[in-house]
Order: C-alpha cells, then structure tokens, then sequence
C-alpha cells in the first residue's frame, strides 16, 4: 500500500502534535535555551490548522508525520515574501522514516505551490542539525539562499532553502 498525503482532521492534531514534538526532540532540534515555547507551537496543530493546510502522511491506517503548507498571507509564513508560498514543521516519526513520508509531504506541498495562481517560489528555514530533510530538499530542486537565514532567537540559526515554481509539477 501506498502512503498517502492528505489534510489533517481534528482527531488527529494530538497524535500529529505528539509525533512533531517527538521528531524535533528526537533530532535534538530544541534545547534548554528558550526553544520550549516552540515545542509548545509543535504541538498546537489544531492552532496551526487555523491558519494554514496542515498535511498528514498516512500509510495503513497509520499517522507516519506531517507539515504545515503556509499559502500567501498565512501568519504562519516567516520568509515568504509576496508571491511565495512556505511550509514549516516537516515531521515523521521515527518508526516512519526511511519509508518516503517525507519527500511525500513536501511534494504535496510543491504542488499546492504550483496550484496557487502567482506564486512564482516555495520556501523554507530549517535548522543545520536536519541532513537528512537537507537532503529531500535538495533532491526536489530546493537550492539554498543563504542571504534569507535568520534566526527567531539568538541561540536557533536557521537556513533556508527555495524552490523556483516553474511549469506543471514534476
């Protein structure tokens, strides 16, 4: 069976929110200098839903992880500028990886870029201690652009990657 991508509905945002919190831990992308107000935002996947498409991997009946699609506009985007759109918080869970939950959900997000009328790049920040999504990023044609890195606290530099949206999905 295939894993499918889809939107998530309510009766999932805990176990999303559990399985994002569990991935960024697990990777060691929070620690004790200020980040716990992030995990607190991994969590709130119903918050999250509000304000953007919050995407899940599924595969027999299994949650696998999940990301946040930011369209245009969405208070969720941190760097998109106009006529980008962003997506944020790429979770699988640890019993998921290796299985293309992954590249699945940031594809869904690459065509949902692309079905948005004007948006002419997708864009993303991670953090340098995440090879691995560096890797599926770069795979799809992510390049890096380092002159968008910032950090939205002193002791949390994050990178950032774009992807230019041209012609029909690949």
């Amino acid at each position: 069976m295939d894993i499918v991508i889809r939107a998530a509905v309510a009766a999932e945002y805990a176990e999303l929110g559990e399985i994002t919190a569990a991935a960024y831990l697990g990777d060691g992308l929070l620690d004790d200098n200020g980040t716990d107000f992030y995990e607190k935002k991994l969590r709130d996947v119903a918050g999250r839903a509000g304000d953007g498409e919050v995407l899940v991997a599924v595969l027999d009946g299994r949650l696998l992880g999940g990301v946040t699609f930011a369209p245009p506009g969405s208070p969720l985007a941190d760097i998109a500028g106009p006529a980008e759109a962003e997506f944020r918080m790429l979770a699988v869970a640890a019993a998921g990886r290796g299985r293309g939950a992954g590249e699945a959900l940031v594809r869904a997000c690459i065509e949902r870029a692309r079905a948005i009328h004007g948006v002419r790049r997708l864009v993303l920040s991670t953090q340098a201690g995440s090879p691995a999504a560096h890797r599926i990023y770069e795979r799809l044609g992510f390049v890096r652009t380092p002159d968008r890195d910032w950090s939205p606290i002193p002791t949390v530099p994050l990178l950032t990657y774009a992807l230019e949206l041209h012609g029909p999905a690949q």
